[in-house]
């Protein structure tokens, strides 16, 4: 049996209420736990992309994909493996500014860390770090010196390392062969 590692799933599909719960249920049926989930539009005008990262062996998630694909908004979905995408979180941290600003080594930490300074008010102060799961992880224990009052980090977003956009293709394809069916 294959080992259990992170995977990241992306799904195109039309904007439908309820796909997410649909989804979502091809997940639980497995006993599989989403880890992360975002959605967004995607380049394609009227296609949007979920993008759902999951611990599991290879073969589970290579027939939840094929689960995926079978329901009715869903156009494509793709598996990957961390080393075939570029992607990022992004973290957001609330301290008290008092106890932050007060402290002479913050500025070293946010360029250590490579994060920055959203927003200050007179009770709080929120920084922004982008990174994968383990750096925003890192930052948050560093700042736990100082109280942080809130703390949220995001799903997952990757786009492919390949220089095509396999989506586009299926879609051109689908195109084709739609063409092909209407001139026989």
């Amino acid at each position: 049996m294959d080992e259990k590692k992170l995977y990241t799933i992306t799904v195109f599909s039309e904007n439908q209420v309820g796909l997410l719960n649909r989804i979502s249920i091809i997940f639980t049926r497995r006993c599989l736990n989403i880890e992360s989930l975002t959605g967004s539009p995607s380049s394609i005008p009227g296609v949007h992309k979920v993008t759902i990262t999951c611990f599991s062996d290879r073969a589970t998630l290579e027939n939840v994909v094929k689960q995926i694909e079978r329901l009715v908004d869903v156009l494509k979905s793709f598996l990957y493996t961390d080393d075939e995408i570029v992607y990022q979180e992004i973290a957001l941290y609330k301290v008290p500014t008092d106890r932050f600003i007060g402290e002479s080594d913050v500025e070293d930490i946010i360029r250590r860390h490579g994060a920055r300074v959203l927003h200050i008010a007179g009770e709080y102060t929120v920084i922004e770090k982008t990174g994968h799961e383990d750096e925003t992880l890192a930052l948050f224990n560093e700042l736990q010196k100082y109280g942080i009052t809130q703390y949220v980090r995001s799903g997952r977003v990757a786009v492919t390392k390949s220089t095509a956009e396999y989506v586009t293709m299926f879609i051109d394809e689908q195109r084709k062969r739609l063409e092909e069916l209407k001139n026989d």
